[in-house]
């Protein structure tokens, strides 16, 4: 099958440990900046998309006459 070595438990969580601490967590300043960012990449589209969507159905009643 294969040819790696099973590890124990312990060596395990001792190579889980030293991987985590390589880690760069990034500071709560970029992380709220990168939040509200998102938030307002969001909004933004979901605005977009509404715009998009209401003016496709003015097409569609437009064409099939369904103007009130």
């Amino acid at each position: 099958m294969s040819d790696k070595k099973k590890t124990s438990f312990s060596e395990f969580t001792q190579q889980v440990r030293e991987e985590a601490s390589k880690i760069t967590w990034p500071t709560k300043q970029a992380t709220m900046s990168a939040t509200i960012l998102i938030i307002i990449i969001s909004i933004l589209t979901a605005i977009f998309f509404f715009v998009v969507d209401q003016s496709i159905m003015g097409v569609i009643r437009a064409i099939f006459g369904l103007v009130e």
